[in-house]
């Protein structure tokens, strides 16, 4: 059955080129911004709670809709593959980038739980135990764990651009080269995660200006 040109969907690679795309614009301005405000010593006296409140709030309403706009990326991606995604990379792929996500997310709430309890009780959170360990959350979950599976995600996208041709074979070799060097970072550049968005903002700007035939998506007879 052929779709109604009024219902026809946005296609798939523009759709993937535009939602990554605003998920490494909205991801780098929201690091950017904490990595302004927030001092990347995870044992720091938080006296940004203090001046730079606003900067960091702003900060945290950006992660949601980088996330909506990350999880757009991986749907239209594996929805391009179609029936070239191999169900391994295709496991991988997905686990990593949801991972990812809730590691992005965890840091973040655990920011936004600082704020509020800065709120209730300016005097007794800063230097308690509940402040460091929440500080300590942060750092780790932001800087340690979601670097990885940013790395492993972009080793697996790599490897199916590689085998399906949908960017172009440097950009794939070089996310290798990137993800090698987030895998093996131990968190001592605070700017380390950036690598993540800059590299998904080269992909989706090579797929919505490559004109080369894609790879052909399997169709449903209706």
């Amino acid at each position: 059955m052929t779709r109604p040109a009024s219902t026809a969907p946005l296609p798939a690679p523009r759709a993937a080129a535009v939602a990554g795309i605003l998920f490494a614009g909205l991801l780098i301005a929201g690091i950017g911004l904490l990595r302004w405000s927030v001092p990347a010593d995870p044992l720091d006296a938080g006296n940004w709670l203090r001046t730079r409140a606003g900067l960091v709030v702003l900060a945290l309403h950006l992660v949601p809709f980088a996330g909506i706009a990350f999880l757009w990326f991986i749907g239209v991606l594996r929805d391009r593959l179609g029936a070239a995604e191999d169900r391994f990379f295709a496991t991988v792929f997905l686990g990593s980038g949801l991972l990812f996500l809730a590691l992005l997310f965890v840091s973040a709430a655990a920011a936004g739980g600082l704020m509020i309890a800065y709120k209730a009780a300016p005097g007794g959170l800063l230097g308690s135990p509940s402040f460091t360990v929440m500080r300590a959350v942060m750092y780790v979950a932001m800087n340690v764990y979601a670097v990885k599976m940013a790395g492993v995600f972009m080793i697996v996208t790599s490897t199916l651009a590689i085998r399906t041709g949908f960017i172009r074979r440097w950009i794939a070799l070089f996310g290798y080269a990137l993800a090698a060097l987030l895998l093996l970072s131990i968190g001592t550049f605070a700017e380390i995660l950036l690598v993540f968005p800059l590299w998904v903002l080269l992909v989706s700007v090579d797929i919505l200006i490559d004109r080369r035939p894609q790879p052909a998506t399997p169709t449903t007879n209706g």
